[in-house]
């Protein structure tokens, strides 16, 4: 078994998608080895503060594509992962339930733990 565990994250609690690849490595601290992120601010602005619903549907159509991205930027593949963590809040529900599911979802076909964080 390797010494090295490589943990995928996603953050997704309000109006910004977050995905980041971290490596920890013995008793070294946390090394961010890619990330990737999509902020919303500028679909909101319009309405002078976060819509949830639109929050929501934006970190659908991003978590995915922002994921790919953090992939390839690592050169590691999905299968390299050991564990998926995720924001469990506080946040906007909605939001939070994009990010969770994906998370929960990725772990179970990887068999993989998932960490609420």
């Amino acid at each position: 078994m390797s010494s090295v565990q490589r943990i995928l994250g996603f953050e997704s609690s309000c109006d910004e998608t977050g995905v980041a690849l971290v490596e920890i490595e013995g008793g070294q601290p946390p090394r961010l080895v890619a990330q990737a992120l999509h902020s919303q601010i500028a679909m909101h602005q319009a309405y002078g503060g976060v819509v949830p619903e639109l929050a929501s549907r934006d970190h659908v159509r991003r978590v995915l594509p922002l994921t790919r991205e953090v992939l390839a930027q690592s050169g590691l593949a999905l299968s390299d992962v050991d564990l998926i963590a995720y924001t469990q809040g506080p946040g906007l529900a909605g939001a939070l339930l994009v990010g969770a599911g994906v998370a929960v979802s990725l772990a179970a076909a990887l068999d993989v733990p998932a960490l609420p964080v």
